[in-house]
């Protein structure tokens, strides 16, 4: 697997969740709590403002899409309420429950997707951790193309009511959140992971790792993989990465381990195979060094996934 795909792997529990909404209403405001996952709304039509509660408020049109990639508290609100209407906000189940089931097909009113990805923050990936509290994507003619193509065919399958949807919805959620932190990333050079993904030699070695992390890599074959040097490799790759190569081989190979102890009910020594380890025990010492538990209790601690339905 690529990196974005492994980081978010790493951390998805179970199936997104989404709801179309509408509304004629004016002056509206609602509350969305704090959220241990990710959430996000794409506008489909009218305009309105989100506040969030760190960071300013951003205006969103129709077409726009915003990713909340690490649950932030926040507000959604009429584009014309003013500030002390923000301090009447309904929370966001019982704003939802007041709206008609129906789109109206009219002129006016307003029209969101919205929806929530369950995240366990336990094995985040720093490239997940990196990313800002509030991504907004606005709706520019000809930008990120595959985005706007997940969001037509999403907002034509969000109702759920035709034959295949309640599978096909699901597919086009988790495509929505690969598309969003992809369009963000080819925005925004600035962060360590953005240009660590657009670096020759560590965008090589981080995929020959993720590729293969069970591989006996050492500094020199990963090297020799990249066709650099030991010194030209570490510095290139513990300057954007943060830890030198087989650092960060541990620590993936041990967050990888976790989401296979959550996610699947696979044997502690299978599991420690598939990450590189052929004894079971300096596998266990290695895992309760960085997640300050045993594989074991880690399992019986996880939260409900796929493997529990």
């Amino acid at each position: 697997m690529d990196v974005l795909s492994d980081a978010i792997a790493a951390v998805r529990l179970g199936q997104p969740s989404s709801s179309r909404l509408f509304t004629r209403e004016r002056d509206w405001c609602t509350r969305l709590a704090p959220y241990s996952g990710a959430g996000f709304h794409i506008v489909l039509r009218g305009s309105c403002r989100l506040l969030p509660d760190q960071g300013d408020p951003v205006t969103l049109g129709t077409g726009d899409a915003v990713l909340l990639p690490h649950g932030t508290g926040h507000l959604l609100a009429d584009r014309a309420t003013d500030t002390p209407a923000t301090t009447r906000a309904i929370p966001f189940e019982q704003w939802r429950a007041a709206q008609p089931n129906e789109t109206d097909s009219g002129a006016g009113g307003f029209e969101v997707l919205c929806g929530t990805y369950r995240l366990d923050r336990r094995g985040q990936h720093p490239l997940v951790a990196e990313l800002p509290t509030v991504i907004h994507l606005p709706d520019r003619i000809g930008d990120h193309r595959e985005l706007r193509a997940a969001i037509d065919l999403l907002a034509l399958e969000a109702d759920q009511r035709s034959p295949g949807s309640c599978i096909a919805v699901p597919s086009l959620l988790d495509l929505l959140l690969v598309y969003m932190i992809r369009a963000w990333m080819r925005e925004n050079d600035a962060g360590l992971w953005s240009a660590a993904l657009t670096d020759p030699v560590t965008a090589t070695a981080l995929r020959a790792l993720h590729s293969a992390p069970a591989a006996p890599w050492t500094t020199d074959s990963l090297a020799a993989e990249t066709g650099v040097s030991r010194a030209t490799l570490t510095r290139r790759f513990a300057g954007l990465v943060g830890r030198p190569p087989m650092g960060y081989l541990t620590w993936w190979r041990l967050t990888r381990a976790a989401a296979l102890l959550r996610d699947t009910t696979d044997p502690l020594p299978t599991i420690a195979e598939q990450v590189g380890y052929a004894n079971p025990y300096a596998f266990s010492h290695a895992f309760k060094k960085q997640f300050g538990t045993s594989p074991g209790r880690y399992r019986n601690d996880r939260e409900p996934s796929a493997v529990d339905r």
